[in-house]
């Protein structure tokens, strides 16, 4: 448990100090300021968009880390040193899990509250864009990992991740967006899409490791 929590503590650490965290809330927001200037300052609609708007905002910003999650450990030696140690890299790739949505996760939920003021959104719906996002921005951080792990050492691997991971996450945009309207149903679609991304990512991620260590 020990190393899990190191490694999750490092990649927090790398993700604050890195600035990562400030790109992707800044992408964030700035993808939020300007759909209103896109569909205009019609204030009805963009509070009848403005939730959906806030999802695809989320999703384009949770590609700006992908390249960094993975590639500079591959390129570095420190999967093999992992590796050396005995740590497995599904294990490895679930700490990286956990420290990107801690990363992710709860800042953007923050920003998404600002997001909702620029758009107007009345505080019942922001409660659900909140509770959406809560739920499935931890499969977006799994499905970010994963995707960072297959496309590590490909020549454009930041264009190859977005073609990987755009149509994979159409899930959680879908039921994220629909949980906004108050159906039950979208939510619990919402938390198996994401729980099933969690579940799996790390299998996944380990394997791709594995498989550019060799």
């Amino acid at each position: 448990m020990r190393p899990f929590l190191t490694l999750v503590a490092r990649d927090l650490g790398r993700a604050w100090a890195g600035g990562s965290v400030t790109y992707t809330l800044a992408f964030f927001l700035l993808v939020a300021i300007l759909f209103p200037f896109a569909i205009g300052p019609d204030a009805a609609l963009l509070a009848r968009v403005g939730g959906g708007v806030i999802w695809a905002a989320a999703l384009l910003a949770a590609l700006m880390p992908v390249e960094r999650l993975i590639g500079p450990d591959a390129e570095s030696g420190v999967l093999d040193q992992f590796a050396v140690r005995g740590l497995s890299m599904a294990s490895v790739a679930a700490a990286k899990i956990a420290a990107h949505w801690l990363a992710f996760g709860p800042p953007l939920m923050l920003a998404a509250v600002i997001a909702a003021g620029l758009l107007d959104l009345p505080g019942e719906t922001v409660l659900r864009v909140e509770l959406g996002l809560l739920i499935g921005t931890p499969g977006l951080a799994a499905l970010a990992v994963a995707t960072s792990a297959l496309v590590s050492g490909l020549r454009g691997a930041g264009a190859v991740a977005g073609l990987v991971m755009l149509p994979l996450a159409v899930p959680l945009l879908i039921f994220g967006a629909g949980s906004i309207d108050g159906g039950m149903g979208a939510v619990k679609l919402l938390a198996a899409v994401s729980l099933m991304l969690v579940a799996g990512a790390p299998f996944v991620a380990g394997a791709a490791m594995r498989a550019g260590m060799e």
